[in-house]
């Protein structure tokens, strides 16, 4: 059994910067596919990042130059560095494992 716990997630104002994390237990392997989705009100959930066991990253358009994911395999955690936030980024944001394992989700709202 796998379980997904984010944080980080929070009000902040247009041009700033969030740091999400995602903690796994259980047994994940190291050759496993991490992401970010995100769901905002009325709207699908849609895959903002994934990063793959070799290291290889990919974003969301949306997310390209001011998004970065990056993983720490020993601690079983998955990270989203955010920075020049929008307030379309506003979303509750969450961790997935192989498509398959969901965290609870975070929140993140951009607003002034």
């Amino acid at each position: 059994q796998v379980q997904l716990v984010e944080s980080g997630g929070g009000l902040v104002q247009p041009g700033g910067s969030l740091r999400l994390s995602c903690t796994a237990s259980g047994s994940i392997g190291s050759s496993w596919v991490m992401g970010w989705y995100r769901q905002a009100p009325g709207k699908q959930r849609e895959l903002v990042a994934r990063i793959y066991p070799g290291g290889t990253t990919t974003y969301v358009d949306s997310a390209k130059g001011r998004f970065t994911i990056s993983r720490d395999k020993a601690k079983k955690m998955v990270l989203l560095q955010m920075n020049s936030l929008k307030p379309e980024d506003t979303a509750v944001y969450y961790c997935n494992v192989n498509d398959y394992f969901w965290g609870r989700g975070t929140q993140v709202s951009v607003s002034s």
